[in-house]
């Protein structure tokens, strides 16, 4: 077993090796780089990411981010294209090889099949001297000087620069095509990040019961409001004055009751069969807009450190939406 020290050394030269090799990127950034965007901008099918080992698991990694960030790409392995898939290439689509060596059996034999079809071909390649930078119609450059591997074996820095150069692509692709917060949602539904971007109050608090009490409700009625409602908290309301209409009556909020309200009510008033709604609650309280972010909400309530808030639609009060609904649907 290695000491710790000789551990730390190990562990610190791999960092520090594929840092080096990430930062020398910047130095490949040349006409070929702003050229691949141009293609990729302007490419009317999709954008066909290849490679073999080590190389096709990062070529994969790109794809999804390429994906994710609003442009359409597909992974197809290099093996597997000269035994069939290589029908996944269409006449319109861009092909990004990506290889080490760029010497390959596999890229050797599948570079004359895509170059036969009239393809382009873009390399993403760690040596330019190679066959398949001098057969790629543009070269971007991930050459390291050394692995991170200690016996310089392993592709371990050659691989942190081909990902570090797919998300580079990717991430210029993202900003000139104006990719948005509300794009990014609309294709990351299911998860934590999409449902802040998407997920409104509206979504949530219509499944929770009204808690509601008039400012001149006993204790008791708030009491019985709040246990059977299950919030936490009884909202207290004034009727809104408008014109006899059929639908209910809207209303204003004047104020809010929570769990704690009441425990601090029983440490100030020695007869609390006489309290009422207004002498013990909290005026004005935080709201929030029913068609406002989930997120936005969950902001709200730890900035004010309360667990609930009640819920307007065009300034009426129409419930009340909780950290623990927050809490469920993943939003953190």
């Amino acid at each position: 077993m290695l000491s710790f020290e000789e551990i730390q050394r190990i562990a610190t030269q791999v960092i520090e090796n594929e840092a080096n090799a990430v930062s020398h990127l910047v130095h490949s950034l040349d006409e070929d780089f702003a050229k691949t965007i141009g293609l990729m901008l302007e490419n009317q099918g999709n954008i066909v990411f290849s490679g073999i080992g080590k190389s096709a698991i990062i070529a994969q990694k790109i794809v999804a981010t390429m994906n994710s960030t609003g442009t359409s790409s597909v992974f197809m392995h290099a093996a597997d294209a000269i035994h069939g898939d290589l029908g996944i290439i269409r006449d319109k689509d861009l092909v990004v090889l990506l290889s080490k060596s760029g010497e390959t059996p596999e890229i050797k034999v599948l570079v004359p099949l895509i170059k036969l079809r009239g393809n382009t071909i873009i390399a993403i390649v760690g040596n330019r001297n190679s066959y398949l930078a001098q057969q790629a119609d543009l070269v971007l450059d991930v050459s390291v000087d050394s692995e991170g591997c200690p016996d310089n074996l392993a592709p371990t820095s050659s691989t942190t620069a081909q990902l570090v150069m797919g998300d580079a692509l990717a991430m210029c692709l993202m900003k000139c095509r104006g990719f948005s917060t509300e794009d990014f949602a609309k294709i990351h539904p299911g998860g934590a990040l999409g449902k802040q971007l998407y997920l409104r109050v509206k979504d949530l608090y219509t499944h929770n019961e009204r808690p509601e009490v008039g400012p001149d409700d006993s204790l008791t009625q708030v009491i019985i409001e709040m246990t059977k409602k299950r919030l936490g908290a009884a909202v207290v309301t004034n009727p809104v004055q408008l014109p006899q209409c059929d639908s209910p009556t809207p209303r204003t909020i004047v104020g809010i009751i929570t769990d704690g309200d009441l425990r601090r009510m029983l440490l100030k008033h020695a007869d609390i069969e006489r309290v009422k709604a207004h002498e013990i609650m909290t005026p004005n309280p935080k709201t929030i807009d029913e068609n406002a972010l989930v997120a936005e909400a969950l902001q709200k309530m730890r900035h004010n450190s309360i667990t609930q808030l009640p819920v307007l639609r065009e300034g009426r009060y129409v419930g009340v939406i909780h950290l623990h609904d927050i809490l469920k649907e993943g939003v953190l």
